[in-house]
């Protein structure tokens, strides 16, 4: 039987917040099992880039991603932020590693190709890019990887890589060894069908219904490439997904926890 790995991804106004990234970093910390956490921190890294200069340039919740952006993203990501919540996970007895993809080849991702659009230096992923060896050695070792947006293409240049498919791509490469959630923390309660309304939570989403509730408009934005991820991951294997709000983490083990996507 297969032990158990809870894969999270945190993002959204959290990370801008010390007191609700303090009280999830409480929470994460007290999840019982192996866990692996993935951060973004796009709000910190646009605010960083307009005080240098660097706009930031979004589709559909996507960064494209020119060389000046690269270099505010890796400052952003795999230093200020990823080495803040290492530090603050240590500090409440949880022994987190700090990695971006580049370090011990966790992570290796290829740039993506210009179509209609011309990302610069974004890293799409497979389940083949995430090194599961690895991971699973640090995981054995007591230790909870904390991982970055910051991916490599194994040729020394580093790319950027949305958040949410690193989380979507890890937790399937690691369902071969481990029953493994993906779980989508943010400031939300799930998915709304009124953002303003804390009661219009969308309890469970299949598949089909995913096109009509982008038409609805029910789903835009970031959430978009969050739920694609996240369908994804269950077409490959991954037990379980939800997206909700961080601070209801703890309920997790009782699986009333946001929105819950079903095939």
């Amino acid at each position: 039987m297969k032990k158990t790995l809870n894969v999270i991804k945190i993002g959204g106004n959290v990370i801008d917040s010390s007191e609700k990234l303090h009280q999830f970093l409480l929470d994460f910390t007290a999840l019982p099992g192996d866990k692996i956490l993935i951060h973004g921190g796009g709000k910190v890294a646009t605010e960083l880039g307009l005080s240098l200069g660097v706009e930031a340039k979004m589709v559909e919740g996507r960064r494209i991603t020119d060389i000046e952006t690269l270099r505010v993203v890796t400052m952003v990501y795999a230093g200020l932020i990823n080495k803040n919540m290492v530090a603050q996970l240590q500090a409440r007895g949880c022994n987190a590693i700090g990695l971006s993809g580049a370090d011990g080849n966790v992570i290796k991702a290829v740039k993506r190709p210009v179509k209609d659009i011309d990302w610069g230096f974004v890293g799409d992923l497979d389940a083949a890019s995430v090194s599961t060896e690895t991971l699973g050695s640090l995981l054995n070792a007591g230790l909870v990887p904390v991982l970055c947006a910051i991916t490599h293409d194994g040729d020394a240049q580093l790319l950027n890589t949305n958040a949410d498919t690193i989380a979507s791509a890890v937790a399937v490469a690691m369902s071969s060894l481990y029953e493994t959630a993906l779980i989508y923390c943010f400031e939300k309660r799930g998915v709304m069908r009124d953002v303003e309304d804390e009661d219009s939570l969308v309890a469970e989403i299949r598949m089909h219904e995913f096109d009509t509730l982008k038409n609805e408009g029910v789903v835009s934005g970031g959430m978009i490439p969050k739920l694609h991820n996240a369908f994804e991951a269950i077409k490959s294997g991954v037990a379980a997904v939800y997206i909700g709000k961080a601070d209801e983490l703890p309920q997790i083990n009782g699986g009333n926890f946001g929105t819950r996507l079903i095939q």
